[in-house]
């Protein structure tokens, strides 16, 4: 079987992932008439489709061995996508092939789509979202890989950003290649994934540590925002139910929190805090207040918090509830003065690491922001 490719697998790094490194598969240049490559709307990768006039250029690969079709059906297989005859054009004259056209009905064209706008973008992590996706191959099926793809695609993309480098100014100056991994698992995988390693890492004495066991829950980068009222002086906090205090065995596992959620990939965490605050409390904010990026539970927990002081105004009546409805959210907001909030933080009620942070935050910053009241 020979390929047309139009899009995403047009980059050297993701073709070479899917395939696996092995594959002999040639390529040249390639058209198709009558046809056009767009963004799918809303998303963050192409589509093509039938347009009058229009010609969608790509390669043609050949050459490709059965472990490459199906390594490639697999990828692609599970996004709605599916293999149709179409007759390209090359240098060396008309060639048949087959092409990925998304299912009927499934995406909407967006705009003209270019694959060096696109890998500026979303190359890097589309790379690692496909490294989680193949390590799937074929135990797990396409269509159930499918369903996880949203946080696959978080995943990848705090992966992105943790690449980026922070100051060493204190601690050593480590790197990936002081840990040396023997052996990695994935027991479990859903909207967290749980890793299990066997490793060793560099000891401070430069030696390098035995080989231990090791096993931690990988999830996205999120953001936090504690909405404050300079000119009331009050704060908004929701209560929800949640599952973590619920397996602790908690008496009350309803806690107080800020406005959280996690960041969507292209997405930045300003923006995150703003759409949250709409989606969880109905409350349109001002300006952000920088509070700290950080690990809130390094030992066993991927998770990295971005958290923020929001600007806001909170009568009494912006008090309510809210949540998304197709996420199971149940959320209750609460406007309560800041004196009454560094009450909750000695008496454990507010026993949520990100709430006390931005409550001490803010107890040290508040005349300032109360100054621009």
């Amino acid at each position: 079987m020979d390929l047309f490719f139009y899009g995403t697998l047009r980059h050297a790094p993701l073709l070479k992932l899917v395939l696996g490194g092995e594959s002999r598969a040639q390529m040249q240049p390639a058209s198709l008439a009558g046809h056009k490559v767009s963004w799918a709307d809303g998303q963050c990768f192409p589509m093509m489709h039938a347009m009058p006039g229009a010609t969608a250029h790509g390669v043609l690969v050949t050459g490709l061995s059965d472990e490459d079709i199906a390594r490639l059906d697999y990828y692609e297989g599970g996004f709605a996508y599916e293999l149709r005859d179409v007759e390209l054009s090359t240098d060396a004259g008309p060639a048949r092939a087959q092409a990925w056209f998304p299912e009927e009905g499934h995406w909407t064209p967006g705009d003209p789509w270019l694959l060096e706008d696109w890998a500026k973008i979303w190359g890097e992590m589309t790379v690692h979202a496909a490294r989680e996706v193949m390590s799937y191959y074929p135990e797990v099926p396409a269509t159930e890989v499918q369903k996880r793809f949203t946080m696959i695609r978080m995943r990848a993309d705090s992966r992105v950003r943790a690449a980026t480098s922070v100051p060493s100014t204190v601690r050593g100056r480590f790197g990936a290649g002081d840990i040396d991994t023997k052996r990695a698992s994935r027991p479990y995988s859903n909207f967290f994934t749980l890793e299990e390693h066997d490793l060793s890492f560099r000891r401070f004495d430069g030696s390098m540590s035995e080989v231990v066991n090791r096993a931690g829950f990988v999830g996205g980068d999120a953001v936090t925002v504690l909405p404050y009222d300079p000119v009331r002086d009050v704060v908004m906090v929701i209560e929800q139910f949640r599952f973590g205090p619920h397996l602790r065995g908690d008496a009350n596992p309803w806690v107080l929190e800020p406005i959280a959620g996690r960041i969507d990939p292209g997405e930045t965490a300003e923006a995150t805090a703003i759409r949250e605050a709409q989606e969880e409390a109905g409350l349109e904010i001002g300006t952000l207040h920088h509070v700290a990026d950080y690990y809130p539970s390094p030992g066993a927990v991927s998770e990295f918090l971005m958290s923020y002081i929001a600007i806001a105004d909170l009568p009494d009546t912006a008090a309510g509830l809210g949540g998304v409805d197709h996420e199971a959210e149940d959320i209750r907001s609460h406007v309560i003065s800041f004196d009454q909030l560094m009450e909750l933080v000695p008496t454990g009620e507010a026993g949520c690491g990100p709430l006390v942070l931005s409550a001490l935050w803010l107890a040290q910053n508040r005349d300032r922001l109360r100054g621009g009241a």
